[in-house]
């Protein structure tokens, strides 16, 4: 997160400029004192001892308040520790105790984060973040989680991982838990103060936004209405291609009355849109407000978009050279440092009942348990359903309240005060409909929205206009975190359903397999039902025909597989299931590219007859095939090129196979290439409100204008086009909206008019030829005119940045805490899913966060690794050295039974009973 985000929309450049003026001060003083701490100027003997202070202790023991026994800490050469307890209480103790003292800080600022408290760490840049999460009031769901919701049980962990980071916290100063703390001591008074149960329930709140569905989607067809038709906005979002790229789930609809598949089901009648009828007015300029004020949000979590999903697949053992199966992971979402998971291993020495947990994977820094890896018995994965749990709902406000058939319903409404480290507390109002809180109400550019339902001194913090509610399954209490246990203690399938069941947000794709040979799928969640629309655009708040039925999709009609003839289960973001399935899980799934290219890998293997191995598992996750090259590469080395230049770059693709390899040079001219097809056709027609900042074309340099660099002005024409243009991402769904036309050369979208120096394109070709030109300059503008020294790698680099303090600021405060860049290869939509955002360049945006294969029964065959480190400590050996094999696709051995720990173990600590 960083310390100072994307000033709020509406704010003027006066503003945005003293805010960042005041911030840049602030981290003047942070960077002085971080060179301190490093040894980078004077002082360094004391830097050196701040720098120790906080490292944690690895060997030895230590008396741990709280414990019924002795506990073991067994970390591995990166850092990785594997627990060893008697009980149940003292396992979840130690968890807390050994997470804290490798990721505190990390722990500290998520917790601050999900509950609208960063300005009490961080100052008045983040007052605007506070306020919209105070106003979607995740810290408030997650206590009445903990207090009425939640099993006893569960609430006895929490307690004792609660337990387990105060007395790791007890007696130490800020400077003694981490170097960040050393440096906010410069500029605040701000001290860490102790951890509470409910902060380890909220991350999952965190969690649940940042895969939580096609909000974004939802808000975009709507600024479309102002600029496109129904067809062409229809043109945009293509049906899911079920003939082509696979579901998940293989038969047809699920039985209402077994909760079993059904192939021979008859399709339900299809569900229509909503319309939102007379409220049209402002709405437009209402949501570009809000998508602007969503934007800041995963500027904190990381990006939100088609390419945010994972890769998990399961195989059989009869198609294994282990005769077992494997199952392999990777999640994909922002990059950050330190990495979002830390790898453990939770032991009972003996699995009883006082102690009943054997497991080992990805966790995270503050919350006890394991979320994905596995037991003795079982192996599960989690890719993103994508199902629809979001919906907005424009509503008629006044200051008597809202309107609800016919009638003015008052406000549910709460005062938070919001301290501000350095400054004076700002006190917000936060006001409820029937259908959520109203996210609008934290959006600075809403004056003169609207004329019909004008806002008066009721909430003087917004300005005038219709009010945008949104209703979201995570806003109400849930049982996901008994869900985490219940996984971890799971043994068989019957188990694993019945903790997906309690596994309600974020609503997950999950795999499974177990030590029987068996394999299976189950996709979980609180599914709401509707009573009228898709939830594909916002629906009127006012109308009882609208909104959601009280009772959600049932468990047991929702779809899963177990020992599907096929002998595989892959989920990658694509639709669950075809269409017809009687319920609406969402309107705007993945669009399968990754999901298909590993079912073409997998099923390519049996039918040739050979056996699925380890190392093949972890081969596929490195594939780098683009999709749509293989069916754009055919119709661009047809074009016919006259400039030389240009038809140097083209012969980089003959001969391509399509594989984006971080040193291919063809790799780097196709996906610029790409990204100029989609520019001059849909950029140009895309509404303002969408519009990526800072676009730039590039043309050919004036002769005698001297090098052609990536500063030289003369091939690089910024804001040239249709200022009122936006810029499509490039995702999956851009796939399937090009290749829809690719085939109709006189298609309208492949049409665009005369602008500045450029002339009218008029068909398909012409506009490949354009884009071929324009991607020759922009490569030549960042990679040089010398095309033997092109490499997608360059173009498609990845900086680590520390979440924090790392993200903003002077050049040395950066490279004391991020690290890198590296050159990658992958790409958008690809099994090796490096995604980059065409609308904004090619820098690697999003990644597999970690990557397991996880070899059922031999456990100790498995295979992990992280994106960074298990530490979180800047300046430890642990920081990021996982990220170089990682970049190279290898995975380190993991190892889960005691023998094999044993003797991995480089470093062994105590944690004695007092």
């Amino acid at each position: 997160m960083p310390a100072n985000t994307t000033a709020p929309s509406g704010s003027s450049d006066a503003k945005k400029t003293g805010r960042k003026k005041g911030r840049r001060a602030r981290l003047f003083v942070i960077v002085l004192v971080l060179a301190l701490v490093a040894g980078v100027g004077y002082g360094a003997y004391w830097s050196v001892s701040t720098v120790r202070a906080s490292y944690p202790q690895t060997t030895g023991s230590i008396e741990l308040k709280g414990l019924s026994g002795d506990v073991d800490v067994k970390r591995d050469d990166y850092g990785i520790p594997q627990i060893y307890a008697d009980t149940d209480s003292d396992l979840f103790r130690a968890q807390g105790f050994v997470q804290a003292q490798d990721r505190f800080w990390e722990m500290d600022v998520r917790r601050h984060m999900t509950s609208g408290r960063l300005s009490e760490m961080f100052g008045s840049g983040q007052v605007q973040t506070d306020s919209f999460l105070r106003t979607l009031g995740w810290r408030q769901v997650a206590q009445k989680e903990y207090d009425t919701v939640l099993d006893e049980e569960t609430k006895k962990n929490l307690q004792a991982y609660t337990e387990g980071v105060n007395a790791y916290l007890d007696g130490k100063d800020g400077k003694d838990i981490s170097v960040e703390y050393a440096a906010l001591g410069l500029t605040n008074d701000y001290k860490p103060t102790e951890w509470d149960p409910v902060d380890s329930v909220a991350w999952l709140k965190a969690m649940a936004w940042d895969l939580r569905g096609n909000m974004q989607d939802e808000i975009d067809r709507s600024l479309m209405t102002s600029r496109l038709t129904e067809k062409q906005i229809k043109d945009l979002y293509p049906d899911y291609p079920y003939e082509k790229n696979k579901p998940i789930v293989g038969q047809g609809a699920v039985s209402p009355a077994t909760g079993k598949f059904d192939p021979e089901a008859e399709p339900s009648e299809n569900i229509g849109s909503g319309t939102v009828e007379g409220a049209t007015e402002g709405l437009n300029t209402q949501l570009s407000a809000l998508s602007d004020t969503l934007d800041e949000i995963p500027a904190l979590l990381g990006p939100n978009g088609t390419g945010i999903g994972s890769n998990s697949w399961v195989v059989s053992g009869k198609y294994t050279t282990t005769g077992n199966p494997l199952l392999a992971n990777d999640p994909h979402l922002a990059p950050q440092l330190p990495s979002l998971w830390y790898q453990m291993g939770l032991h009972c020495r003996q699995v009883s009942e006082s102690c009943q947990y054997d497991v080992a994977g990805y966790t995270f820094s503050g919350m006890p348990g394991v979320i994905i890896g596995h037991n003795q018995d079982i192996a599960w994965g989690f890719t993103n359903l994508g199902a629809d749990v979001t919906d907005l709902f424009l509503e008629k406000v006044s200051a008597d309240g809202y309107q609800y058939d016919g009638r003015t319903r008052p406000f549910t409404t709460r005062k938070e005060t919001i301290k501000v480290a350095g400054g004076r507390s700002r006190t917000i109002t936060v006001r409820e409909t029937n259908n959520g809180p109203l996210v609008s109400d934290r959006s600075a550019e809403l004056e003169k929205v609207g004329k019909k339902a004008p806002v008066t001194t009721s909430a003087p913090d917004r300005g005038d206009g219709y009010g945008v509610a949104l209703k979201w399954t995570a806003l109400s209490p849930g049982k996901s975190m008994d869900a985490v246990f219940e996984l971890n203690r799971a043994k068989d399938f019957t188990t694993f359903r019945k903790a997906a069941a309690n596994f309600e947000v974020p609503s997950q794709n999950m795999i499974y397999a177990d030590t029987e040979g068996h394999i299976g799928y189950q996709a979980p969640g609180k599914i709401p039902v509707r009573k009228q629309g898709d939830g594909t655009t916002p629906s009127p708040g006012w109308s009882p025909k609208y909104g959601w039925e009280d009772e959600y999709v049932p468990f047991d009609e929702l779809p899963y597989e177990y020992d599907p003839d096929r002998g595989y289960i892959v989920t990658a973001n694509q639709a669950v299931i075809d269409d017809s399935y009687e319920h609406l899980l969402t309107k705007d799934w993945g669009y399968g590219a990754r999901s298909q290219r590993i079912n073409d890998l997998i099923q390519g293997k049996i039918n040739r007859g050979e056996k699925i191995s380890t190392d093949d598992m972890q081969t596929m996750q490195m594939d780098n095939q683009s999709r749509i090259a293989a069916k754009l590469l055919p119709e661009l080395k047809k074009i016919s090129i006259s400039d030389k230049d240009v038809r140097e770059a083209q012969k980089l693709l003959e001969g391509w196979d399509g594989h984006q390899e971080p040193d291919s040079a063809a790799a780097a001219y196709f996906n610029g290439v790409w990204r100029n097809i989609l520019k001059l056709a849909f950029g140009n027609k895309l509404p303002k409100e969408m519009r990526a900042e800072g676009d730039c074309i590039y043309v050919k340099p004036v002769p005698g204008t001297g090098p052609v660099d990536e500063q030289d002005k003369s091939v690089r024409e910024c804001g040239q086009r249709d200022p009122d243009a936006a810029q499509p991402d490039g995702g999956d769904r851009w796939y399937e909206v090009v290749e829809s036309i690719l085939d109709d050369q006189d298609n309208e979208w492949w049409k665009a008019p005369a602008q500045g120096r450029e002339e009218a394109i008029d068909s398909r070709d012409e506009l490949f030829a354009r884009a071929m030109e324009d991607a020759r300059w922009e490569l030549t503008a960042k990679l040089g005119k010398d095309m033997s020294t092109w490499s997608w790698g360059r173009l498609h680099r990845l900086t680590l940045r520390n979440q924090t303090l790392g993200t903003d600021g002077p050049d040395l405060l950066q490279r004391a805490l991020n690290r890198g860049p590296w050159d990658l290869g992958g790409g958008e939509a690809a099994v090796n899913a490096t995604g980059w955002n065409a609308a904004g360049g090619y820098e690697v945006i999003w990644v597999p966060s970690m990557r397991m294969v996880v070899n059922v029964g031999e456990w100790d065959k498995s295979r992990w690794i992280n994106l960074t480190g298990a530490s979180g400590h800047a300046f430890s050996a642990h920081y990021t050295d996982q990220t170089d094999k990682w970049v190279e696709g290898e995975l380190l051995d993991w190892s889960f039974e005691e023998s094999a720990v044993k003797q991995s173990t480089v470093d062994s600590l105590t944690l004695k009973k007092p």
